[in-house]
């Protein structure tokens, strides 16, 4: 059973069904699950130290109905979506912040069904060490023009379109230009762009990857690094 179904049958348990009678069209609790894990990996970033870091509050803006829907289990359900954080962050190797907070907030603008989240960094928040160190200074990320971007996920697209999840804008480059698989080990694999991609200057349909292999693709250079 996957985290989220798990968060949802916790929660349902806990309010004796009420989820399930009342939550159908409005915003469901596992939406809001779901969306706070894509906005941590959205927010990861890596630290000089190499770690990989995340934001440790979170708002959760809802509009007046879901506000005072959901009001009545806040307590059940800002401490499930803590817990979520929290597991997330370990699977994916994050290091957070400080202590996880998560607000609901009320915004009169928004229309029933939609929310927002918005991550922050808790005030006076220091960074939480992991408990496997090792696992976060490992944490793979490609370094573009020295800014650093993690490698959240087992499969990361880079082009210059919008439906991949490192976006370069630089025109020699395909919009799905290559992808990277971390597992079993890290590998770049050419989707077929127009102009090819380079591995320490060697053209490549499929590579492995090593810590500090350079990767060109049109006029951009990336750095892939483990270490």
């Amino acid at each position: 059973m996957g985290l989220l179904d798990s968060f949802e049958e916790r929660l349902d348990r806990l309010v004796n069904g009420a989820f399930a009678r009342a939550f159908k069209s409005e915003v469901q609790p596992v939406e809001i699950a779901a969306a706070v894990q894509s906005e941590m990996d959205e927010s990861a970033a890596v630290a000089p130290d190499g770690r990989t870091v995340v934001p440790n509050h979170f708002g959760v803006d809802l509009s007046p109905h879901d506000f005072d829907r959901l009001g009545a289990y806040a307590k059940v359900l800002t401490g499930e979506l803590s817990t979520v954080i929290q597991v997330h962050a370990t699977s994916q190797g994050y290091a957070l912040l400080g202590p996880v907070t998560v607000d609901l907030l009320r915004d009169e603008a928004l229309d029933t069904g939609i929310f927002r989240v918005v991550p922050d960094v808790a005030p006076n928040a220091v960074t939480v060490p992991s408990d496997d160190a090792e696992f976060h200074r490992s944490n793979p990320r490609l370094v573009v023009n020295d800014v650093a971007h993690p490698l959240t996920n087992a499969s990361t697209v880079v082009g210059r379109g919008n439906d991949v999840q490192l976006r370069i804008d630089d025109p020699g480059i395909s919009r799905r230009h290559f992808v990277i698989e971390l597992d079993p080990v890290p590998v770049v694999r050419d989707l077929g762009s127009t102009n090819g991609t380079l591995v320490d200057d060697e053209p490549i349909v499929e590579a492995v990857l090593q810590d500090g292999s350079r990767i060109n693709i049109g006029n951009t250079v990336l750095i892939f690094r483990v270490g």
